[in-house]
């Protein structure tokens, strides 16, 4: 009778996991479709890509990632970012550049590599502030309102992709903000990212509609154009 039993729940057991296991990729799917539709109303009317159409703002939000590919060339996501920020300063349509990114590993520091590049294109010292724990595109909005006081008068600078999650999350923390789309890449690079675009996407959803999640680490307020630069010497 015990024999008989155990089989029975044992059959029980493994049709409950054949259901979950089925269950699993429609509930992905079904997230992920919600997300896109977020997303993709969010940027809605919001998106840019030339700098002579974008409405003038205080601040630019330069999203960070790292100057090089592992293999040492240059990473043209970060090259095409930093020309279209330049360019956008250089034509005033914003005062200011908040460059953020990561710097948790010594010796990788985005936002000094931006910044960086930035001096190189013209842009003064005096008009750059760096965020350096912008570890996430969600970091980095959340920040810029928290820390940097950008509820409003902002425009985001990415690839366009990159823009439409940002500007899904800033709707979300009740951020006023515009994108500005840098030039997109082409090829294997371009290929292997947007793949990842697709999970960053799902995670976007759920840090917003399920887990609420906030930045990791806030600070000291930073008033841009009134307090020094928030860059390191």
């Amino acid at each position: 009778m015990k024999s008989q039993w155990w089989r029975g729940a044992a059959r029980k057991r493994r049709w409950l996991v054949y259901g979950l296991m089925a269950a699993l990729p429609c509930a992905l799917l079904l997230a992920y479709m919600q997300a896109r539709g977020g997303i993709a109303q969010a940027s809605q009317g919001r998106l840019y890509a030339e700098v002579a159409a974008v409405p003038e703002r205080k601040v630019a939000l330069v999203l960070g990632t790292s100057r090089n590919l592992r293999g040492g060339e240059p990473n043209l996501y970060f090259t095409y970012r930093m020309d279209t920020a330049a360019a956008l300063y250089r034509a005033g349509k914003v005062r200011y550049l908040l460059v953020s990114g990561d710097n948790r590993a010594k010796g990788y520091d985005e936002p000094m590599q931006m910044r960086e590049a930035l001096l190189t294109r013209g842009v003064p010292a005096a008009a750059i502030y760096c965020d350096y724990a912008g570890i996430t595109t969600l970091d980095s909005v959340i920040r810029a309102r928290e820390v940097f006081g950008l509820a409003a008068d902002l425009t985001i600078v990415s690839q366009g992709f990159h823009n439409q999650r940002a500007l899904y999350l800033a709707q979300h923390h009740g951020i006023d903000a515009i994108a500005m789309n840098a030039p997109d890449v082409n090829g294997y690079l371009a290929t292997r990212t947007l793949a990842r675009e697709r999970l960053a996407r799902l995670r976007a959803w759920w840090d917003v509609r399920v887990a609420g999640r906030q930045a990791r680490h806030l600070g000291p307020a930073i008033a841009i154009g009134t307090a020094p630069s928030s860059c390191k010497p």
